[in-house]
């Protein structure tokens, strides 16, 4: 009788290490085959990011910058038209969102002032903190030179009007305009 419970348990363990074999070759199968469109949709996402949040321009250098608090890098893309800096978009983020991560792209003209800004990715609650992509939210930003607008929810003394509901998502979305700002500042655009 033990030989049989032996058996089978041996069986079992081989049953589970085929099934698991097969399942991991499957899922690097499927990972191999979706790698490159995943990161072909990446680019064309930042790409798309980078001609909402800029005036029109020919050329672009991508340039890898310290942030300000010196921890991180931030991603600059220094826009030229015509060999004259018409812009700079800043790729940056916040952990401070209601469900952690937000990602924006901020373009900043020569003088510092934001020329407009794009959301690329967060998981904020649907209906409340998804709004930071309606044009109610974030125009309130476009044309204001951060080093006179204070970037800061109108309920902790600042001049951004938040989102009913989404204070969280409001705080953390200036957050993200602001690190993309100091950057900007400290590193003079991407030009240093």
């Amino acid at each position: 009788m033990a030989a049989k419970t032996e058996s089978t348990f041996i069986n079992m363990v081989l049953t589970l290490f085929v099934v698991t074999a097969v399942a991991g070759l499957a899922l690097g199968s499927v990972y191999n085959f979706t790698k490159e469109p995943i990161e072909i949709a990446k680019q064309k996402k930042l790409t798309k990011a980078i001609t909402a949040v800029l005036p029109a321009f020919d050329s672009i250098e991508e340039k890898m910058v310290q942030e300000a608090n010196g921890t991180e890098s931030l991603a600059f893309y220094v826009a030229t038209k015509d060999s004259l800096l018409i812009g700079t978009a800043v790729s940056t983020y916040t952990m401070k969102g209601f469900s952690g991560l937000i990602q924006l792209m901020v373009g900043f003209l020569p003088d510092g002032s934001i020329h407009n800004i794009s959301v690329i990715e967060h998981k904020e609650t649907p209906g409340l903190g998804t709004k930071m992509k309606d044009a109610k939210f974030k125009d309130q930003f476009i044309g204001k030179n951060p080093a006179n607008f204070n970037l800061k929810v109108t309920k902790d003394k600042g001049e951004v009007d938040a989102i009913t509901a989404a204070t969280i998502s409001s705080r953390a979305f200036s957050d993200a305009v602001q690190r993309a700002y100091d950057t900007f500042e400290k590193n003079k655009g991407g030009n240093e």
